[in-house]
């Protein structure tokens, strides 16, 4: 069993990661729990290599860098990190919370729940070979681009990660298809401009309204056939590799069995961040109320609210607002 610490933050994604720094700049003892191997989040685990345009201060800059440096951010103040754990049950025990985890259990004074929609799983086609070829030409996620270099791919969605996707890889594989069930697309109106002038370019290709059959190989991608959703008609194309990008399941997984208050999926807060059970606070995507926003920029400022919500359940004498960064005398100490 773990010390007690002041504040565990479950989820070191963005959202988390910055509730780590501000809870250490209000002088907690902060631990981070995470299910994943590495901090990041969805940034380091899903699109490292795509660039975010709408985090404050940056007109552009990738995942990865910013997952990086949301860390160096957060390890000033020298939080404990745990990692690939599942925080399984919540209990309160002699005033402080006791959280059972899949390797240990981990003891605090309150709690920060900042994990994402949850443990994230993706959707994945439901066709002959899908299942058969998974990591073996058939990804959801693309780590590392220039694993494609010189390759033909096929990129299935109508999101924005497949059309983000589809226009980095467009520079670096020998052939792109873009493979969608319809003609509108879930994703920014510039992006979808971007593809079209890239297909009128011949710098890609754009399918609308067709849908996977079946992915062929022998331990490896080898070809696809596509089917017009109009007409039944196939196409069949040779590709090394087919990349899905239907979006992803939420799934509470064990925080749905910790009494909190659910609303869509979600954790329902109050303006403090506060959920239902004091000492409980939510942020990020994993949290509801009205006029929510699922933005990064949105999780920072839900992450400074619980993170000084939580400093005052902790200690009650402490002030709300902290004031700013400037003055503050953590910074100065430093």
């Amino acid at each position: 069993m773990s010390e007690v610490r002041d504040l565990t933050i479950i989820g070191g994604g963005p959202t988390g990661l910055f509730a780590a720094f501000y809870a250490g700049l209000r002088g907690n003892s902060v631990r981070i729990v995470d299910s994943l191997p590495e901090l990041g989040g969805q940034l380091t685990a899903l699109y490292p290599e795509k660039y975010i345009y709408d985090v404050g201060g940056f007109p552009k800059v990738l995942a990865k860098d910013l997952a990086r440096d949301l860390t160096d951010q957060a390890m000033q103040f020298e939080p404990e990190i745990v990692l690939d754990e599942e925080i399984r049950t919540v209990t309160r025990e002699n005033g402080h919370f006791v959280l059972e985890g899949r390797t240990q259990t981990h003891r605090t004074r309150a709690i920060v729940i900042a994990g994402g929609k949850g443990a994230f799983e993706p959707k994945l086609l439901t066709c002959p070979g899908s299942d058969e070829l998974l990591y073996n030409g058939v990804h959801y996620a693309v780590k590392d681009p220039e694993e494609y270099r010189g390759k033909r791919v096929v990129l299935v969605g109508g999101g924005d990660s497949a059309l983000d996707w589809a226009l980095i890889l467009k520079d670096v594989c020998s052939d792109v298809k873009l493979v969608h069930r319809r003609d509108g697309f879930r994703a920014h109106e510039n992006s979808v401009q971007q593809m079209h002038d890239a297909c009128a370019a011949g710098e890609m290709e754009f399918l609308p309204f067709y849908e996977v059959r079946e992915i062929h190989g022998e331990g490896t991608v080898e070809a696809v056939t596509v089917f017009d959703n109009r007409t039944d008609e196939d196409a069949r194309f040779e590709v090394d590799a087919v990349l899905t990008f239907l979006g992803f399941k939420p799934d509470l997984g064990p925080i749905r069995n910790w009494g909190l208050e659910l609303e869509k999926n979600r954790i329902l807060v109050d303006p403090m961040m506060q959920t239902n059970v004091e000492g409980i606070y939510g942020a990020g995507d994993i949290v509801h109320y009205e006029g929510k926003l699922d933005l990064i920029a949105t999780g920072f400022a839900e992450a400074a609210i619980a993170a000084n919500a939580a400093t005052r359940y902790i200690d009650p004498s402490a002030r709300v607002n902290p004031g700013h960064s400037t003055s503050n005398k953590a910074f100065k100490d430093k």
